[in-house]
């Protein structure tokens, strides 16, 4: 397979998805425009993490860059806290078609960038004091040397650096604990897999372009990768929740999901900050 076909085929899927998550009572677009004081789960839990590497002022008025942004409502709900010069990046046009109305409907201007996050620095011709990337996004980079690099040089110097994501022993669980069926650690190759659902509610057999392929990234790959490009670590956190019910031993908490008393305690999200240096 292909690495350009493998991104094709993502593209297709991911643009299915945006349809029907634009519908879905997870994302509940209606409802998260009709109240422009909503600040959706995922950028509460994202902003918890970013809040002590940010000045007192917090995000309010500071340049945001959002990568791997789908349909925008994370990147809206950082403009309602203030973010400025805010930018979503996404592979998926459909996704992105769906995020510019959602935000043309809150009224904030948002600037919508079509493109692969690994080269996102040769598509945006300016910096950010912020850029952000959650939560399901980087198993869909087939390597993140690119990535890295371009978080970096998108980056002011000073400006800070946050991914959080499901972490990537779930991969190694497909997501079905409590064994170990699949690799852990990256270099493995891509990984192919069918399926017609998305996560998101009633989904089933409403994904035309089946097809998905996935790269596994461990965290060491994620850390050294923000090093080796430059950027200085600031925090790593593994975290006892996560966005979405991946699995059916999961419970409603404060911060989303997560695993009831009694069973064994996994981190199901990691978080990393990092900040390019001042010279």
């Amino acid at each position: 397979m292909l690495e350009v076909d493998a991104i094709a085929a993502n593209k297709a899927n991911w643009d299915d998805r945006a349809d029907v998550h634009v519908r879905s009572d997870m994302y509940s677009v209606e409802r998260f425009l009709a109240d422009p004081t909503v600040i959706s789960t995922v950028v509460q839990n994202d902003l918890s993490v970013l809040t002590p590497h940010l000045p007192v002022s917090g995000i309010q008025g500071r340049s945001l860059l959002h990568l791997q942004c789908h349909i925008g409502t994370d990147t809206l709900s950082w403009a309602r806290l203030g973010a400025i010069d805010v930018h979503g990046l996404d592979l998926s046009p459909k996704s992105l078609h769906h995020a510019a109305r959602i935000a043309e409907a809150n009224s904030h201007e948002i600037t919508w960038v079509e493109g692969d996050a690994r080269f996102a620095a040769s598509l945006i011709n300016r910096r950010f004091e912020t850029i952000v990337t959650s939560t399901g996004t980087i198993v869909w980079l087939p390597e993140l040397a690119n990535w890295a690099q371009s978080i970096h040089d998108l980056l002011e110097p000073g400006g800070v650096f946050m991914i959080r994501d499901d972490h990537p022993i779930l991969g190694a669980l497909a997501f079905e604990p409590w064994n170990i069926t699949d690799d852990y650690l990256s270099g493995g190759g891509v990984r192919t897999y069918e399926d017609s659902s998305s996560y998101t509610d009633n989904s089933t057999g409403q994904i035309a372009h089946t097809t998905n392929h996935e790269w596994r990234h461990d965290l060491g790959e994620v850390i050294g990768s923000l090093l080796r490009a430059g950027l200085h670590i600031e925090s790593v956190a593994e975290l006892p929740y996560m966005d979405w019910p991946a699995f059916p031993e999961l419970i409603p908490c404060a911060n989303g999901w997560a695993l009831p008393p009694g069973l064994p305690r996994i981190p199901l999200n990691f978080a990393v900050v990092a900040r390019r240096p001042l010279s």
